[in-house]
Order: structure tokens, then C-alpha cells, then sequence
């Protein structure tokens, strides 16, 4: 009997699953003051890559100063930490 039938079958892998980078408030550090966080600003700044997917901002970290958030996903604790360092969020 050959060894890949053998061996059980278990699991399931979804082929539809969306990897996001992920983002910590740490490396938002690098922007200016006030500077509007988009996929394109993170690409320009060599925060994330583009072809690898969207990019997920976590509550890792601290920031200490005010940015806008567009068009990004983010946990509760970052927007939180984002909104209590004086920047905004748009989904």
C-alpha cells in the first residue's frame, strides 16, 4: 500500500483564505505627524510589500503621535490606541 494512502486525510484548507501582513503601531512611528495611513503610504514608506496581500494594523506597540487611518483593517486595540494618540479612523 503506498504511503500516501496510508496515512489519514484530516483537516480542511479553505483555498479562498486572505492572508493580511500585519502592522504593528510601532512601525507607523516612521510617518510624519498627521500623515493619512493607506496601503500606498505604508508601500512608499517599506512598511509592507504590496503583492503580499492587505495590510492589518495591530495593537502592538505604543503611538505617540496623531495619524488618519483609511481603507486598512485594524484590531479594536488599535483603533482604540489610535484614537487616544489623536488620530482618526474611516473605514
Amino acid at each position: 500500500m503506498p504511503l500516501t494512502r496510508r496515512v489519514p486525510k484530516r483537516g480542511f484548507t479553505n483555498p479562498f483564505r486572505v492572508e493580511s501582513q500585519i502592522v504593528r503601531l510601532d512601525a507607523l512611528a516612521s510617518l510624519p505627524d498627521g500623515a493619512e495611513v493607506t496601503t500606498e503610504a505604508l508601500v512608499a514608506a517599506g512598511i509592507i510589500r504590496e503583492s503580499k496581500g492587505p495590510a492589518k494594523l495591530l495593537a502592538t506597540g505604543t503611538l505617540t503621535r496623531p495619524v488618519t487611518v483609511r481603507g486598512l483593517k485594524l484590531s479594536a486595540g488599535a483603533r482604540e490606541r489610535i484614537i487616544a494618540a489623536g488620530g482618526t479612523v474611516h473605514d
